[in-house]
């Protein structure tokens, strides 16, 4: 008898983790359950409109939630009317004149292809009939002109798969806080926060978030610690590891000044189910808030 209760727990433990992480397409039904969960104003009010560019075309692993942060972005914008979203897929947007139109840039899950590693190369290589080293020259001016709009104040929202847009770059790895290095399997973590007290975790009210995720692992300049993490996994709670480390913790969400400008990285999420979490929402629009200079907080670096 016990022996078929654990069966039976085992399989619909098994049914509950294929629903969380099953692909859906976006509905009206979808879209009407993030409006009422998205929240109706910014945690700091009374401040002009932001133009925010959300670039969304991924050219290697493409991520199924893309469309899905593209409309909860859309929402987010649109409910508070603190931001005018603009959704692009082209190069031309990495163009001086281009960046200067905008408060912020978000990078929404756009992964590049390996072992390059290199959105900007792959853009070109796509959609022109340049040579390799015509390529070469324009994708390091691309990413030249994305660090110099962050370093003039610009600010820079990264989610989930987007840190490897220039995964094999140093310096842009010193401007986000890292690379992407690889994950365990998809698995339900809880999420907490480094500082409970922090302005920018307080919609998690010191409860953290437990989610099914990509427990993401980085390296290149993560391990300078050159910014103020507010999330964590405690590593000895993840399965498939593939690696030994020495850490007991690992930061999947941060933020840091590059220059004049903000930078904020969530991991958080591979999967769309887990903006049913309104306190997540909360989390990217306060994040938003951030990176555009609204809102002000602790962004100092932790340093080794």
């Amino acid at each position: 008898m016990k022996k078929n209760i654990t069966a039976l727990f085992l399989f619909v433990s098994g049914l509950i983790f294929s629903q969380h992480i099953e692909e859906f397409k976006i509905t009206d039904e979808w879209l009407a359950k993030m409006e009422q969960l998205a929240p109706s104003e910014t945690t700091v009010k009374n401040v002009a409109k932001k133009k925010i560019l959300v670039f969304s075309k991924a050219t290697g692993f493409d991520h199924w939630t893309i469309p899905h942060n593209t409309e909860m972005l859309k929402i987010l914008g649109k409910k508070t009317g603190a931001f005018e979203i603009h959704i692009a897929y082209d190069i031309d947007s990495f163009e001086k004149n281009s960046l200067k139109k905008y408060n912020a840039v978000v990078f929404n899950n756009c992964n590049p292809s390996g072992p390059k590693r290199d959105l900007f190369w792959d853009l070109l290589q796509m959609n022109s009939n340049l040579s390799d080293n015509k390529i070469a020259a324009l994708s390091k001016q691309y990413e030249t002109n994305l660090l110099n709009y962050v370093a003039s104040g610009g600010g820079l929202m990264i989610l989930h798969g987007a840190i490897t847009v220039q995964n094999n770059s140093k310096e842009f790895s010193k401007m986000t806080g890292g690379s992407f290095d690889y994950h365990p399997k998809q698995q339900e973590m809880h999420v907490k926060e480094v500082d409970p007290k922090h302005p920018l975790v307080q919609a998690f009210n010191g409860n953290g978030l437990t989610h099914v995720d990509e427990p993401y692992f980085f390296n290149n300049a993560y391990f300078d610690y050159n910014f103020r993490p507010l999330l964590y996994i405690e590593i000895d709670k993840l399965e498939g590891m593939k690696k030994e480390v020495d850490e007991k913790v690992n930061y999947v969400s941060w933020i840091k000044r590059h220059g004049k400008g903000r930078v904020f990285y969530s991991s958080p999420s591979h999967n769309a189910q887990s903006l049913d979490h309104p306190e997540l929402l909360q989390f990217f629009l306060d994040g938003l808030q951030y990176v555009v200079g609204d809102l002000e907080c602790d962004d100092s670096p932790i340093g080794k």
